[in-house]
């Protein structure tokens, strides 16, 4: 139920979405993925050079219309296969909680399997996977989202028992108490045993002092054990209503077929809540460069992770979201890019090295950059080259054909995306969700086509900055107990002992396999 779309400092995402790796991936490459904002995997990166029309990509538009009730109809037709994905998004995550409730968003996803006083518990689930289709959910600092993907003829029948328990969920003590203890062990067994889950969420807090993506999405655990079947309810009537959603149905259907199905499913269920504009505590801008230094007698292989404060794809001025992402794949994107070439390929000192920007996010992003020593290097040594070659894109910026061989792979994944019906389904949906437009999804190729070296260096000027930075060390303890010191000491360090079980998961999207 931990995240495989976004990163583990990911501000939503934390959070991608978005999709959707960065700081997760110097502490825990195997667990985690990104959200529908993802790059390429890095044989998509490798073939960059290759012709791009070598991907069969849907050709219709993407269609929008809105209810009565205020519920947005997302269509994206792809007739390749008798396939059709229906998602829901609902516009609220745990950026939104309130300060004793960290946690609730993510409690009432799981409580939303439990059943309505049309259809009992499991119900749904069973007529899914009866017709051969899959389902999952999800919770993210930003949205809360649920899909299934079905035989095209099964669309009427995922339609109505969404729509059912947009309105009908019941909920009592005996459904709610026992969820609640699956949460806490979930929490347990994905971060009390996992250091560098714990680390992600102190480096979390300390990246985001004011605002809620400082907190993890799936709760701290003395807040999840309060948690009350009276709480779920008064976050479900307050978010869970049709203007607060939205829906998308992408596969082999029609638009007059989906708006007939929607009127006839969503259309029926009633408002009922004004959920008004969203506001939340807003990031000051950061002074000091921070650390932070987790030791556990469990980690193997020592690892370090810098964030920076940068702004996302909904709050970036100008063209700087695309340069930022630019910067991404020319500096950490793949096996050519100047972090993996420099220090594992040239130098040999490191066993994977890279960056990540996390953008998928109402407010604030983050751009990461990690590494892991290698052999008899240190992480000294890992941190000191990572920080040259920061520095020396600073002084002396990037070249044409950096730029134009990142811009090839960024174009390459926008195409790959779009061949994966779920995917691209995703992208849309996040997007919407967190602020952004249809306009935006399509335009973003454009976009990045639109960047130059001149943008590239800027942003890297503006942003890469110590003082926006918070450097995560994720340390073995010595045989005999004792502490190695800390690789590097900046302004504002934490040095953070282990925490028995006391860390949630940081990662800003949890993402749950209903049972």
């Amino acid at each position: 139920m931990l995240p495989k779309d976004r990163p583990l400092i990911a501000a939503t995402l934390r959070r991608t979405l978005v999709p959707a790796l960065l700081f997760s991936v110097a502490f825990a490459p195997q667990t985690f993925a990104q959200d529908g904002q993802t790059k390429p995997q890095e044989k998509t990166a490798e073939s960059a050079g290759a012709d791009v029309q070598d991907v069969a990509v849907p050709e219709e538009e993407v269609t929008s219309f809105t209810l009565d009730n205020g519920l947005q109809v997302v269509v994206l037709p792809d007739n390749r296969a008798p396939v059709v994905t229906q998602m829901i998004y609902y516009k609220v995550g745990a950026a939104d909680e309130g300060p004793l409730e960290t946690g609730v968003a993510h409690f009432l996803e799981h409580l939303m399997f439990k059943g309505t006083s049309n259809h009992p518990e499991g119900e749904f689930s069973k007529k899914v996977a009866e017709h051969g289709g899959q389902e999952n959910a999800f919770t993210s600092d930003d949205y809360t989202g649920y899909y299934q993907q079905v035989a095209s003829d099964q669309l009427e029948m995922i339609m109505g028992y969404e729509a059912d328990r947009m309105s009908n969920l019941v909920l009592t003590d005996e459904v709610v108490l026992p969820e609640r203890d699956v949460i806490m062990e979930e929490r347990r067994s994905r971060v009390g045993n996992e250091p560098q889950a714990q680390l992600s969420e102190i480096v979390q807090a300390t990246l985001f002092t004011n605002s809620r993506y400082g907190t993890p999405v799936i709760g701290y655990e003395q807040d999840i054990a309060d948690l009350t079947r009276e709480d779920a309810i008064a976050f479900y009537d307050r978010y869970y209503t049709p203007s607060n959603a939205i829906l998308l149905i992408a596969g082999d259907v029609t638009v007059d077929e989906v708006r007939d199905l929607a009127e006839k499913t969503y259309g029926k269920v009633e408002q009922r809540a004004d959920v008004g504009e969203r506001i939340r505590p807003q990031e000051p801008e950061p002074r000091a460069e921070r650390t932070v230094t987790l030791r556990d007698a469990r980690v193997t292989q020592p690892s370090f992770s810098t964030s920076y404060l940068v702004p996302s794809s909904t709050t970036a001025s100008g063209n700087e979201a695309a340069a930022l992402d630019v910067l991404s794949d020319v500096l950490g994107g793949g096996s050519t890019s100047r972090l993996y070439r420099g220090l594992v390929i040239d130098k040999a000192i490191a066993a994977g090295a890279g960056s990540d920007y996390q953008s998928s996010a109402l407010e604030n992003g983050v751009f990461a950059l990690y590494g892991t020593p290698r052999g008899g290097a240190s992480l000294d040594e890992v941190e000191a080259a990572t920080k040259a070659a920061i520095d020396d894109l600073i002084e002396n910026g990037i070249s044409e054909e950096e730029l134009e061989r990142a811009k090839n792979r960024v174009r390459k994944g926008v195409i790959y995306l779009r061949d994966s019906q779920t995917a691209m389904a995703r992208q849309y949906a996040t997007a919407l969700a967190t602020g952004r437009t249809i306009e935006d999804v399509d335009q973003w190729p454009e976009r990045i086509e639109a960047v130059t070296v001149e943008d590239v260096n800027a942003v890297a000027r503006k942003y890469l900055k110590p003082e926006r930075s918070v450097t995560g060390y994720l340390l073995p303890e010595t045989p005999d107990g004792s502490q190695p010191a800390t690789p590097r000491t900046a302004t504002g360090q934490i040095d953070a002992p282990l925490p028995a079980g006391s860390a949630p998961a940081a990662s800003g999207m949890v993402e749950d396999n209903p049972s």
